[in-house]
């Protein structure tokens, strides 16, 4: 089965386990695009642990669920925004002000909006979380 946007496929499990209450998800996806925005999210507190699991067949991703996500998923197309552009969509993907986060693409590295607002970067928006 050909997947066509892995990221996407992990958020949308992750959402479906956390509200079926699980707390455990073993994927096989395993890029550094999801690994990074996986870590981004636990920073903050929105997943437990990540562990990596080498295995004949390949690579797997265990990915602790903690109950904290009420929705996650990728933004497309991926928004090219501007340092003083993210109020837009902060009220387009997140239901309150300071609740969540977008997680953006920059010329820096992977970041929440919030870090690159005070950094005064822009970049492209890859997911949300709340």
């Amino acid at each position: 089965m050909s997947l066509n946007d892995p990221l996407s496929n992990v958020l949308s499990q992750i959402d479906a386990y956390e509200k079926a209450g699980k707390k455990e998800i073993v994927t096989m996806n395993n890029s550094k695009t999801i690994k990074k925005v996986l870590s981004i999210m636990q920073e903050h507190k929105y997943l437990g642990s990540l562990e990596e699991i080498k295995d004949s067949k390949g690579s797997f991703l265990r990915i602790h669920l903690i109950g904290r996500i009420n929705k996650t998923g990728v933004i497309k197309p991926r928004f090219s925004v501007k340092k003083d552009t993210f109020e837009k969509f902060e009220k387009r993907f997140l239901p309150a002000k300071d609740f969540g986060m977008l997680i953006v693409s920059t010329p820096q590295g992977m970041m929440t909006h919030g870090e690159a607002k005070e950094k005064g970067i822009g970049g492209r928006l890859v997911s949300y979380c709340y």
